[in-house]
């Protein structure tokens, strides 16, 4: 059984639907990369998987629990969306660190909120302080910043307050990553170490789905892709056969603007 399955996923805002019915699945242990213009719903998926929005229609699941299904006419209590979240762990675009609270102190923040709230999994939480802290120190470690922990955001470079925010979300222990364009925020130069960070996980076989731009990356990374146009996925399929042997006019007519795919 797939660890995550998502059916016939609609959103509108007013009268503009940004979503027209999206379908997929998601292994555990995959990673899946989400390509294709701007305003194609990339982004809107992430946020109605993690309840920042809240799906039209459509159901969600993860393993054999349904989080979501549009057709029940309760709404879902704030209480349930929380609960909800801690399924997912979600890297922003633009880092989203607490100014006041350094490296260590942005990763532990949630768990030690968290440590003795329900949860979705209550046998992996983390319950004291010192727990939590060693914790998120050894999380910061496998980011490669445990020798920054006492630093403040603004001592930090965007490649590492990424990296912090990366942390972060892993400190909840999810059982799926989303990244959202977790590179377009930064300098060419310091996207490398960004990117490394995630094949990394990607290799030690964290379930993700990668909004991105970064065309040879989510090639290099990924065991699924997506390309998503106008609200719908247009074409999926292996990195081989969407970035090689893509069938859909508007998925080659998307990649011919990239280079570095070889």
């Amino acid at each position: 059984m797939a660890l995550l399955q998502v059916e016939n996923l609609k959103k509108s805002f007013g009268k503009h639907t940004v979503l027209k019915g999206v379908s997929f699945s998601l292994e555990k242990g995959q990673t899946l990369s989400v390509i294709g213009p701007s305003g194609g719903g990339k982004t809107t998926i992430l946020r109605c998987l993690n309840f920042l929005e809240i799906p039209d229609e459509g159901v969600i699941r993860v393993g054999e629990e349904v989080i979501f299904n549009a057709a029940d006419s309760r709404t879902l209590s704030e209480k349930e969306i929380r609960k909800n979240r801690l399924h997912f762990g979600l890297v922003f675009q633009d880092f989203n660190l607490f100014p006041q609270y350094t490296a260590l102190g942005n990763v532990s923040l949630a768990p030690k909120l968290q440590a003795g709230k329900d949860s979705a999994d209550p046998s992996r939480r983390v319950k004291t302080t010192e727990e939590i802290e060693a914790y998120c120190l050894e999380i910061l470690s496998r980011v490669g910043l445990a020798d920054k922990k006492d630093h403040y955001p603004h001592q930090l470079s965007g490649g590492q307050k990424q990296r912090v925010a990366i942390a972060r979300a892993m400190a909840m222990n999810p059982e799926i990553l989303f990244f959202d364009e977790p590179t377009s925020a930064l300098d060419p130069e310091l996207t490398g170490e960004v990117l490394k960070v995630i094949k990394q996980l990607a290799d030690e076989k964290m379930t993700m789905i990668i909004v991105t731009h970064e065309m040879g990356f989510a090639k290099s990374v990924s065991d699924k892709v997506l390309f998503m146009d106008n609200g719908v996925i247009a074409e999926e399929g292996t990195p081989d056969k969407v970035f090689y042997h893509p069938e859909n006019q508007r998925t080659i007519e998307f990649l011919k603007n990239y280079t570095g795919i070889e």
